[in-house]
């Protein structure tokens, strides 16, 4: 297990290849607790967190995360140059895992739905993200693979209500988990002088020497 946060941070990558072996409660319940201890907009944690092993409800769900990939994202981001940090031969990789996941996300054995009662607005996300970075990166220290993904979004309504969701409450991700079939291993991002301005936007950061 990682003793270093900034060096679990640096090796929390998106897992989308996970092996089918369960996940035991025991271990999931450290992962929920950990999202439980990040802050929430006036402590209400307003949270939820449906965590799903029915197969039939993942079946259904996958069906319309399957439609966004291949009709909308995957498209989108093939025809896209590759992000910051990266090469085409990596971003060819990455696609061909986000593909896998599009596939296969219905055999990952659990999955976490992080939901809220909250009216969806620009902040209502303020009070559920840090949770889900907080199960991420428990994950990461419990050697469990797992990634966050909105992707299913593109059709809300048809999978909340395959997820079976009360009028009023709406899911901003799905976090598929697993034991992850890769290593881990370090992430790649931008340098920090083409992400931080300081004081005014797009006034060069002041790097320490």
């Amino acid at each position: 297990m990682p003793a270093d946060l900034f060096e679990t941070m640096r090796s929390t990558r998106s897992m989308r290849r996970l092996k089918p072996d369960p996940v035991p409660d025991a271990v999931l319940a450290q992962v929920l607790e950990a999202g439980t201890c990040a802050p929430s907009g006036g402590n209400m944690q307003g949270w939820r967190f449906l965590v799903v092993r029915d197969q039939a409800v993942k079946d259904a769900v996958a069906h319309w995360y399957r439609r966004g990939w291949h009709e909308i994202v995957g498209p989108r981001y093939r025809s896209a140059p590759p992000p910051p940090g990266s090469t085409p031969e990596r971003q060819a990789r990455l696609l061909e895992a986000a593909e896998h996941l599009a596939d296969h996300i219905h055999e990952a054995p659990v999955w976490i739905i992080p939901c809220s009662s909250a009216p969806a607005t620009r902040t209502s996300g303020a009070s559920i993200y840090p949770a889900v970075q907080n199960m991420l990166l428990a994950c990461r220290a419990l050697g469990l693979g797992a990634t966050l993904t909105t992707l299913y979004l593109l059709f809300e309504q048809e999978a909340e209500a395959a997820l079976g969701l009360p009028e009023g409450v709406h899911s901003y991700a799905i976090l598929p988990i697993g034991w992850p079939v890769g290593k881990f291993g370090p992430v790649r991002r931008a340098p920090l002088a083409e992400v931080v301005y300081q004081d005014r936007w797009g006034s060069a950061w002041q790097a320490p020497d």
